[in-house]
């Protein structure tokens, strides 16, 4: 038998005292993990997992959290893992998170104690509306949750503590990967893949209940220095030309209605400003790149390029570099090579009694680059919405679906193996 029960509410147990470590990554830091407290959170999971006896669980000195559960079946099956990240986003506070239980939730909007003004709406989150009669736990009103991607640790952690109780559930030998800096695009850069040993895997970082993503974006990263000609400003009549104004003057030539994130969606690429520093003589901006389509993302990247030189006739005496480099693939790619992979994740959803949705994420996770790794892996919903933001929920009983689900996937791959 391999239904899971949340003995004791330990699954909202689990993820509140991961809730209230704060492990905000940094992407200005040059070390791995960017920010050294998330090896707080690695210290607490590697302890619990040895104590719910798996005996190699360690954790690197990158901060990345590996274990093992022991097949209980005979046959030759291949090795499965699943993955979720320690790190929150660098976009709100992770500090002094208070996480609050609201039980048998009714569909009122909820008002956050510690900040009045942060009301998580029924009208604007639609799955709220699914929750009627579920716990919902959320931040106070001055952080964010961290249920991106705790919520996934947490399952993790039930699902491993289950199959370790119940060694007469069949499964084959399974991987557990937590990783450092998934929010800063920095995952997997140091996941030791020999030491993790597994043949493909599940990343538990998904958002509505039920849901299946077997496509991401594929991404890249722009650097755009711009050289200018800097002068005494008292002095600088048709002299001076501002590496600070150049740049304003590229983003602004930009389009406003398509081809950026605020007015795209669905299937739709963008350019996106994400930083500009700098001074008179040299300033610097660097964009985000995305489409689902290699070729699109290439298309983008050339229009950046256009927009660029077209707005530097105007500085004859300025030069720019740009750089684009590739951060991430859509793994869709990867993944329609080996459809079994996704297609068992769809019915270990059903079994637990939920109907699956395939979908695409307009975003990336850290099985976008393990599927291109040689690691092919779909993310499995973890039921957290609204992330990044102070307004973050997830329900506790979405969390124990997804627990179920990382059940039934072991339970299946050993039953058709």
């Amino acid at each position: 038998m391999s239904n899971y029960i949340n003995f004791n509410n330990s699954l909202a147990h689990r993820f509140i005292t991961y809730a209230k470590i704060d492990t905000q990554s940094e992407p200005n830091s040059a070390t791995c993990p960017s920010t050294e407290k998330q090896k707080n959170l690695g210290k607490v999971l590697v302890q619990e997992l040895l104590e719910i006896g798996i005996s190699d669980a360690e954790m690197d000195e990158n901060g990345y959290v590996y274990g093992t559960i022991p097949a209980t079946s005979e046959k030759n099956l291949p090795v499965i893992f699943f993955c979720s990240h320690m790190d929150t986003s660098p976009d709100c506070s992770g500090e002094n998170v208070k996480p609050i239980i609201h039980d048998n939730y009714q569909g009122q909007d909820l008002i956050l104690p510690d900040d009045n003004n942060i009301v998580i709406k029924l009208a604007e989150h639609r799955d709220l509306k699914q929750q009627i009669g579920n716990d919902i736990i959320t931040a106070s009103g001055t952080t964010l949750l961290g249920a991106d991607n705790k919520a996934g640790l947490a399952e993790i952690m039930e699902a491993a503590a289950f199959l370790m109780n119940n060694p007469d559930v069949k499964h084959g030998k399974i991987k557990i990967l937590f990783t450092p800096d998934e929010e800063i695009g920095r995952g997997v850069d140091k996941a030791n893949l020999e030491k993790l040993g597994a043949d493909f895997g599940y990343t538990i970082d998904g958002e509505t209940l039920g849901s299946i993503e077997d496509e991401t974006f594929s991404a890249d990263g722009a650097t755009l220095t711009v050289s200018g000609l800097s002068t005494h400003p008292g002095f600088a009549k048709g002299k001076m030309e501002s590496a600070i104004k150049i740049i304003a003057d590229i983003i602004a030539s930009l389009p406003k209605d398509t081809l950026t994130p605020e007015a795209t969606h669905q299937k739709e690429g963008f350019i996106h400003p994400v930083s500009i520093s700098g001074k008179v003589e040299q300033a610097e901006a660097h964009f985000i790149i995305r489409d689902f389509t290699d070729e699109k993302l290439a298309e983008h990247g050339v229009f950046l390029g256009e927009t660029i030189k077209s707005a530097l006739k105007n500085y004859p005496d300025s030069t720019y570099n740009l750089e684009i480099k590739p951060q991430y693939r859509n793994m869709k790619q990867v993944l329609d090579k080996h459809p079994k992979i996704v297609e068992y994740g769809i019915e270990a959803i059903e079994r637990a009694g939920v109907v699956a949705k395939q979908q695409s994420i307009r975003g990336g996770t850290d099985g976008s680059r393990l599927s291109y790794m040689g690691l092919p892996c779909p993310n499995i919903f973890a039921g957290e919405h609204a992330f990044h933001s102070k307004q973050e929920w997830v329900s506790v009983q979405d969390m124990e679906k997804a627990v179920q689900t990382i059940i039934n996937i072991a339970v299946i791959w050993e039953e058709k193996g």
